[in-house]
């Protein structure tokens, strides 16, 4: 059907069109005509065709023909994502962000298979035969993308593990990053992450292997004076440096590997916590939370916040208040007990 091109809404943080790749397509819709509709939702939301949709407001067409899909929701955004795969000049990087939603997406309209849903036992798999809704996101993405399940994972880790500011440094780069080198970057500490970006970035390093932390400078030694000073009386006592953080494991190395992997299996290490130990342990906790947290600010997932209704709205308050509740329950254990 045709629909007025001014009643089509694009969703706010789609990626843009290349302003190159439209005017090849006008050109080509004006020479043979439009070959393939665009495709929208009942209220006319753009689901897939942004190029053939900005060709035709080149050209100064009115109207355009559509066809209007029954998809909604979670639905619709799936398929626009899956849209936007077929772009050939897709980064790596964006690649995975898309990725990362349609985990998402796929995982909230599949539930069954979010925790091994496609891992049915030999007695089911002989019963019947798997079905697509069975199939895990990697499965189900490698098959329609037509990629290993391997590349889907890396490009997941890329997105995921990334920080914002290494992601920042990769898009601003002036030459491409090849993605074992991104893959080799989300595995590093967020510091290093983003000094090996900035080498790989600026060409200092051909690979992400090639990098080396940079070290903090060596403060300047003062000249020595010209004259031995009297010395005190009273020897001077340096202050102790405070540490960063009010816990220690010590300092114990192993000269090899099979030392460490020995001590891992030693049947008579006692593993129960200590002071020290349990702070670390519930540092590191934090400090992963806080990584995956940031995520829910990025704007693939704020794109949707206007979208969200209130129920939804007042589900999320009450997940996020059972957190601080569990938290606050914890501390407060935690403080009754302590010896004063």
């Amino acid at each position: 059907m045709q629909v007025n091109i001014e009643s089509i809404q694009v969703n706010s943080g789609r990626r843009e069109a290349l302003p190159d790749a439209v005017r090849e397509l006008a050109d080509s819709i004006s020479a043979v005509g439009l070959l393939n509709p665009i495709t929208v939702d009942r209220d006319y939301t753009l689901i897939a065709g942004l190029h053939r949709l900005e060709a035709a407001k080149l050209l100064g067409w009115a109207e355009i023909e559509c066809n209007v899909s029954s998809l909604e929701g979670l639905q619709a955004e799936l398929a626009e994502i899956d849209e936007n795969f077929v772009r050939a000049d897709l980064e790596t990087l964006e690649f995975g962000k898309l990725l990362l939603r349609r985990k998402e997406i796929y995982e909230m309209l599949h539930p069954q298979v979010k925790n091994g849903g496609d891992r049915k036992s030999e007695k089911i798999r002989t019963r019947r035969a798997r079905s697509d809704s069975d199939k895990s996101f990697v499965r189900d993405t490698a098959d329609k993308l037509g990629i290993s399940t391997r590349s889907v994972e890396e490009k997941i880790q890329i997105a995921r593990d990334m920080t914002p500011r290494a992601q920042e440094i990769v898009q601003d780069a002036g030459r491409k990053i090849k993605k074992k080198d991104l893959v080799k970057l989300s595995r590093m500490e967020p510091e290093q992450q983003e000094q090996a970006a900035a080498q790989l970035a600026a060409g200092e390093i051909k690979s992400a292997d090639e990098f080396r932390q940079e070290e903090p400078p060596k403060p300047s030694k003062p000249p020595e004076p010209a004259h031995e000073p009297e010395r005190s009386a009273e020897p001077v006592t340096e202050p102790l440096a405070l540490p960063t953080v009010p816990y220690s494991l010590g300092d114990r190395h192993y000269d090899t590997l099979e030392e460490s992997i020995a001590d891992l299996k030693n049947p008579d290490k006692d593993c129960s916590y200590t002071p020290d130990t349990l702070l670390a342990d519930i540092d590191g906790f934090v400090q992963t939370f806080h990584k995956g947290f940031a995520w829910y600010h990025d704007p693939f997932c704020t794109v949707v916040f206007p979208h969200i209704s209130k129920v939804q709205f007042e589900f999320v308050r009450q997940r996020f208040e059972s957190i601080s509740s569990a938290m606050a329950d914890l501390l407060n254990q935690m403080e009754r007990t302590i010896k004063t």
